[in-house]
């Protein structure tokens, strides 16, 4: 392996820094961006029977903004459940915008690696190319030997870029599809709960 990123010249160091910030994202993403870590199931439903109970206090609303991203949106209109639905639902959207932001983190890098990784292996290309035409340049086209390294960088080079760029533009755009997703049943649930809150909406919350 350390032979290989020898052969590829200096651009592969970077090369492999970013391979390794890339694996390094993409795992995190996949442990972060998990359903029942985000959006935890039913937990309208046990808001809702913690209001009916009477035990739906500030503890209880403190406890579901520190457990899940979900919880902290629910718990920002929660906080504002005896005002009217437009200041709850107010409320909602401005710490859902913090949320959005915070499940999106990581990702702008992660398109920069995309981008990037195949420049520079266009850049170890072109250095390998400078290498051949000068090793020409010096020595004629007698022995192929002499062209060998240029070679061999300049491939090297290329494979190890879009090795990195192909599968991290993969899985950039499926964690941004991932976020949306996220999003859209925070949003539902969310506003699910102020209907129910205001009266609005019946109190079967399993739809």
């Amino acid at each position: 392996m350390l032979e290989i990123i020898k052969a590829g010249g200096w651009v592969m160091w970077p090369l492999l820094l970013c391979s390794v910030i890339s694996l390094s994202i993409i795992a995190e993403r996949f442990w972060t961006l998990r359903e029942k870590r985000i959006a935890p199931k039913n937990l309208v439903a046990q808001i809702w029977h913690w209001e009916k109970t009477g035990h739906l206090d500030l503890k209880r609303i403190a406890d579901l903004r520190r457990g899940s991203p979900l919880g902290r949106i629910l718990a920002a209109g929660l906080v504002n459940r005896k005002h009217d639905r437009e200041i709850m639902k107010e409320s909602i959207e401005e710490v859902g915008r913090h949320v959005a932001h915070d499940l999106g983190r990581f990702l702008d890098i992660l398109g920069t690696i995309t981008a990037i990784s195949p420049l520079l292996g266009l850049l170890g290309t072109v250095l390998g190319m400078i290498h051949i035409f000068t090793a020409i340049t010096a020595h004629g086209v007698g022995d192929p030997n002499l062209m060998a390294g240029g070679i061999a960088e300049a491939l090297i080079a290329t494979v190890a870029g879009l090795s990195i760029a192909i599968p991290s533009m993969f899985f950039y755009r499926y964690f941004h599809a991932r976020v949306d997703d996220l999003v859209i049943t925070m949003e539902q649930e969310a506003f699910k709960l102020v209907e129910i809150i205001q009266g609005l909406r019946e109190h079967d919350i399993s739809n």
